[in-house]
C-alpha cells in the first residue's frame, strides 16, 4: 500500500511513542498528537481546549494561511487528538469534572485510542482502514435480523 510521507511519520511517531511508554493522553506534548508534532505542544495553541475540535482564533488564522505541522493542519490536528482521547475513554473536551479513564497509561487503554487515531491519519490521506479486524481475521458480517449475525469468510 502507498502511503504519503506525512502518514509514515506520524505513524512511526506513535508506534516509538507506544512502545517507548512515552505516550500520555492528558500531556499535550506526550499525546498523540504532541508526537507527531516532535513532542512539541505548540498543537495545543489552535483550540482553547484540549480534545476539542473547534479552532479558536490562532487556529483559524493559521488554517487560513495554509500552515501545517508536519503536514497536518491545524484542523486534522485537533481530530486526530479527539479521536485519540476518545479511544482512551475520555469524554471530551477534557475538563476535570468529565469521564476519564481509571488508568489511562494501561497500555491497553493507549492502543485503544491509537487505534481511533489511526483510523483518522487513515480517512484523512483516504487509505483503508489500517486497524480494521475484519480483513485481517479474514471475515466478514452479514445481518440476518436484529439478534442474529452470520460470519462468512469473504
Amino acid at each position: 500500500m502507498i502511503t504519503s510521507s506525512r502518514f509514515d511519520r506520524a505513524i512511526r511517531k506513535l508506534y516509538i511513542a507506544f512502545h517507548g511508554n512515552t505516550l500520555h493522553p492528558e500531556c499535550a506534548m506526550q499525546c498523540a498528537v504532541g508526537n507527531i508534532c516532535d513532542k512539541t505542544d505548540t498543537w495545543k495553541h489552535f483550540s482553547n481546549e484540549h480534545g476539542t475540535t473547534h479552532l479558536n482564533y490562532v487556529g483559524r488564522v493559521h488554517e487560513s494561511l495554509g500552515r501545517k505541522i508536519n503536514g497536518y493542519s491545524p484542523s486534522e490536528l485537533l481530530m486526530i487528538e479527539a479521536a485519540f482521547l476518545d479511544g482512551c475513554g475520555y469524554d471530551l473536551p477534557l475538563r476535570s469534572s468529565n469521564k476519564r479513564p481509571d488508568l489511562p497509561l494501561d497500555q491497553d487503554v493507549l492502543f485503544q485510542g491509537l487505534c481511533k487515531a489511526i483510523a483518522v491519519l487513515c480517512e484523512l490521506d483516504h487509505l483503508p482502514q489500517l486497524m480494521d479486524v475484519h480483513e485481517l481475521l479474514n471475515y466478514q458480517s452479514h445481518v440476518k435480523n436484529e439478534n442474529q449475525v452470520e460470519i462468512q469468510p469473504l
